[in-house]
């Protein structure tokens, strides 16, 4: 091993829990139940959800920033309060979230890991990494039968703090989780109720019962029961696309833009990742690409649901094409298909997709994604950068390693602020070495 990489390992391998805790919410809420719906189920199967925030400064207050963050999820639990209780059946043996006021509540872990800088993890291209700055690695949803639905890690660095959050998928998605995240920021900053309280009702978006039989993970399981089946190693890099590039690739689509719609910055985004994505694999031209993206259905349901609405209120939207297509095409061609999929999931098709869903239930695994598949979860309209607990805005947002497979693409808001966005893609090491020397993917601004 070398000396540097045998430092490296050594910086990380000093991640030391100090203590653990349980918050609840800060007030008496009594039983509550509430059935998981078509839009939750096929999620039961994937891993807890992991966040990493990384803040630079905090480190010298650390006991008194670890009580901030506990007293303020007291508060915000009183209207999060599903986030605090468990995974259940009723008598039908139809998944719902339960909550208690004895139920034990959020798990809080304090940790030290004072041997690493933020600067350490700036310049960190993969996960492995930072592993241990976030719980419950390779942990299935549906251990939230035993298991608190939120666990949160809070890690002393040498000059700043990480946060690492673990939730439940299969009770929320990105929308209800950056919510809860910015509602927790408010009430840490002093406030003493939630501003915009979560909608709890999720039968008002869907309320068939569908019952699912699913074995439980070993007592003692340390998680590999989530791992995806052995495969190429992957790596994961982030892509920080300027607003200059961002404008550069939507105007090159939009002035050859042969539909009456324009574009959306999404749609000529994912276009260009996918088009790159393509040749970095190396593709035969007869060879079929899928393009996925995991779409917010909060406004496209009928009735459509508020924006507070609190769960999983998303569905896969898919569309594919063979690769010497997508290549030889230019980029409006792939931003159509985008578009085209993206316009035609209406309430109708997502009616039609449930009801499919309800009369075959399948719990949804990542081959099913597609085969050379790009796939997009959460989006650069979270406003990630804008969690400040009182101790200034993060220096760096990261997903966990939980929930990776080959062609996994997540884009976050952009540092910079504006319409810069990072693009955060896991890939065969191979494709993502001839990615990294792509120069119509880089456009000489991207900092990869």
């Amino acid at each position: 091993m070398a000396p540097e990489v045998a430092k490296e390992a050594e910086k990380m391998a000093g991640v030391k829990i100090l203590s653990k805790a349980h918050v609840k919410p800060g007030k008496p809420i009594g039983r509550r139940e509430c059935q998981l719906v078509t839009f939750d189920l096929p999620y039961i199967a994937f891993s807890y959800n992991q966040k990493l925030l990384i803040y630079k400064g905090g480190e010298s207050d650390f006991e008194g920033v670890v009580e901030r963050l506990k007293d303020g999820l007291g508060v915000v639990l009183e209207e999060f309060y599903q986030l605090a209780g468990k995974l259940g059946k009723d008598e039908d043996g139809v998944f719902r979230v339960e909550y208690d006021d004895d139920m034990n509540g959020v798990e809080v872990a304090a940790a030290k890991a004072e041997g690493i800088e933020v600067a350490d993890l700036a310049v960190e291209e993969g996960t492995d990494k930072l592993k241990e700055l976030v719980p419950y690695n390779g942990i299935l949803n549906v251990e939230g039968l035993r298991r608190p639905l939120l666990a949160v890690q809070i890690t002393k660095l040498k000059d700043g703090l990480a946060l690492g959050c673990a939730f439940n998928h299969a009770i929320l998605d990105g929308t209800s989780t950056w919510h809860f995240m910015g509602s927790w920021a408010e009430a840490c900053n002093g406030a003493l109720s939630v501003s915009a309280p979560p909608f709890l009702d999720r039968t008002k978006a869907r309320n068939t019962r569908v019952k699912l039989n699913l074995p439980m993970p070993s007592e003692h399981s340390n998680g590999d029961a989530a791992s995806p089946p052995p495969g190429p190693p992957l790596r994961e890099r982030v892509f920080k696309f300027p607003e200059s590039a961002i404008d550069k690739i939507k105007s090159k689509v939009n002035d050859s833009n042969p539909g009456p719609k324009p574009f959306s910055t999404f749609q000529a985004l994912s276009s260009h990742v996918w088009r790159a994505v393509t040749r970095a694999r190396g593709l035969k031209p007869e060879d079929i690409t899928v393009f996925c993206v995991f779409a917010d259905c909060r406004k496209r349901v009928e009735p459509p649901m508020p924006e507070s609405y609190f769960g999983n209120l998303i569905q896969a939207v898919f569309t594919g094409t063979a690769a010497g297509l997508l290549g030889a095409h230019p980029p409006e061609f792939g931003a159509g298909m985008i578009q085209q999929a993206i316009g035609a999931h209406d309430a109708k098709a997502i009616d039609a997709r449930n009801a499919e869903w309800e009369a075959s239930p399948k719990i949804f695994q990542w081959k099913d994604a597609g085969v050379n598949c790009v796939a997009v979860g959460s989006s650069p309209r979270f406003q990630v950068y804008d969690v400040d607990f009182g101790f200034g805005k993060p220096e760096i947002v990261r997903s966990g390693s939980n929930n990776r497979f080959d062609g996994m693409v997540y884009l976050y808001q952009g540092k910079s602020g504006g319409r810069s966005i990072d693009v955060e893609i896991s890939l065969d090491a191979g494709a993502m070495e001839n990615l990294e020397k792509d120069e119509e993917f880089l456009m000489e601004e991207v900092v990869a």
